[in-house]
C-alpha cells in the first residue's frame, strides 16, 4: 500500500505507474495528474524558478507564512509549530525546482494501465483537486473518489477522523 498527500500523492501516482507490481492498493489526498498543455507546464517551471528564489531569499519560515496564507489552505486555521518541517530553504528549494508541479509529466491517460485499487481523496472545499480526484478516479480501472466533508487542501489536517475512515473502509 502507498498513499500520499498534494507533493507527495503526485510522486504517488509516479512511483505506482514506474512499479505497479509492488503496490496492493493506493490512496491519493489532494493529488494532481500534472499540467497536460506544454506551455503551461512550462510557464509552471518558471513561477517555481521564482518562488524557489524567493524561498531562498526570505528563508524558510517567512516563506511557510506566506504559503499557508494562500486561498488554499483558508480552511486549515491556526497551526501549532511543528519540529518535523524542514527549515532548510535551500533544499526545499532545490525539491521545488526539481520536483515542482512544472517539472512532473502529464500523467493524465496514463492512469488508465494502472490497475492498482486506488482511492483518490480531496477535501470537499478544495474544488480545483476534488475535479482531480475525481478525474483520476475516473481514469483508473479500479479507482474510488471520495470528498472530505468540511475540509479543505490539507483535509488529512482539519478531519483527521473523516479522512482515517475513508482510508479503512477503503482498505477494508
Amino acid at each position: 500500500m502507498l498513499g500520499g498527500y498534494s507533493f507527495g500523492a503526485r510522486v504517488a501516482l509516479h512511483v505506482a505507474l514506474a512499479q505497479p507490481l509492488r503496490l496492493t492498493a493506493l490512496v491519493v489526498l489532494g493529488a494532481s495528474r500534472g499540467i497536460e498543455d506544454t506551455e503551461q507546464r512550462a510557464d509552471r517551471r518558471r513561477r517555481d524558478e521564482s518562488l524557489a528564489n524567493h524561498l531562498v531569499d526570505v528563508g524558510a519560515e517567512v516563506f511557510l507564512s506566506e504559503w499557508l496564507a494562500q486561498p488554499l489552505f483558508a480552511t486549515l486555521g491556526p497551526r501549532s509549530e511543528s519540529d518535523t518541517r524542514s527549515h532548510d530553504a535551500a533544499g526545499l528549494a532545490r525539491s521545488l525546482r526539481g520536483a515542482g508541479t512544472g517539472t512532473q509529466q502529464w500523467l493524465g491517460e496514463r492512469l488508465a494501465d494502472l490497475e492498482v485499487p486506488t482511492l483518490a481523496l480531496a477535501g470537499e472545499l478544495d474544488s480545483k483537486f476534488v475535479a482531480e480526484a475525481r478525474a483520476i478516479a475516473d481514469t483508473l480501472p479500479f479507482g474510488s473518489f471520495a470528498t472530505i466533508t468540511g475540509a479543505g487542501h490539507a483535509a488529512h489536517l482539519e478531519q483527521p477522523e473523516l479522512v482515517a475512515r475513508e482510508i479503512e473502509d477503503f482498505l477494508a
